[in-house]
């Protein structure tokens, strides 16, 4: 079994982290600054950063705060917010970056899935998909979870693999902010018809919920906000937690 990743995320509005439950209710948090440099001293294996507001408000991504948090790491940065075009790719990763994550201008326009892979390599494009279940079947949201696509998210998702993507991260709405555990049927299901590394999002409230995570060996890595944010589960303590439990994590 490959080592585990445990990877904090930082949702940034006007400046500052923020957080939600479902994708509503956003209250501000802290610092991206103050918290990226908690996260690179606490252990964290990579960091998360988007600009959740770029696409909704029909923006580029704010770079003079991505430059001052990338400042502050020095452990992978996966960057994603109003990514719409291959120039918005080179953007980032000047600003520090070390992947891309696209959702909704790669809705709008698959092709920049395959551009961005074609230029920067697949290991730089991460695909970042908002899902929801509506009437039995996952669909795709974008904006931020704003805007329900009616796309099926497994087709998807199989889609954004046959262009080039090279890691997905599965955002569950559903789950998202509730801390009770990640969505595992979810998970499983992409699981079954994807081959790439996937990075599961929304739902973690305890470490328990890691430990029950990692039992399905096709997931690569726990992402989480609030828990961290609020040293609800500081990300050693962690660790320590599963390594105990025999689940392989990096150092």
């Amino acid at each position: 079994m490959i080592a585990k990743r445990i990877i904090p995320c930082l949702d940034v509005r006007d400046g500052r982290v923020v957080k939600g439950i479902n994708f509503a209710g956003i209250k501000d948090v802290a610092s991206p600054v103050e918290l990226a440099k908690k996260y690179d001293q606490a252990g964290a294996d990579e960091l998360v950063f988007y600009d959740i507001t770029a696409s909704a408000e029909n923006r580029g991504l704010f770079t003079d705060i991505l430059q001052a948090v990338a400042k502050q790491v020095f452990i992978p940065l996966t960057v994603g917010g109003g990514i719409n075009t291959v120039d918005d790719f080179d953007r980032v990763l000047k600003c520090g970056a070390d992947k891309v994550s696209v959702n909704s201008g790669a809705i709008k326009n698959p092709q920049l899935i395959a551009d961005g892979a074609q230029r920067y390599g697949s290991q730089c494009v991460v695909l970042s998909v908002d899902v929801k279940k509506v009437a039995d079947k996952w669909h795709v949201f974008t904006k931020g979870g704003r805007e329900d696509t009616g796309i099926n998210a497994l087709t998807w998702i199989k889609q954004g693999e046959k262009l080039g993507a090279g890691e997905l991260v599965i955002n569950s709405m559903d789950t998202d902010g509730v801390k009770t555990g990640f969505d595992l049927d979810l998970l499983q299901a992409v699981a079954d018809i994807s081959q790439l590394p996937i990075v599961a999002s929304g739902g973690a409230g305890s470490k328990v919920d890691f430990y029950q995570l990692f039992q399905n060996p096709r997931i690569d890595a726990g992402l989480a906000a609030s828990i961290f944010h609020y040293d609800e589960i500081p990300i050693p303590v962690l660790k320590q937690y599963l390594l105990e439990k025999n689940i392989p994590i990096r150092n």
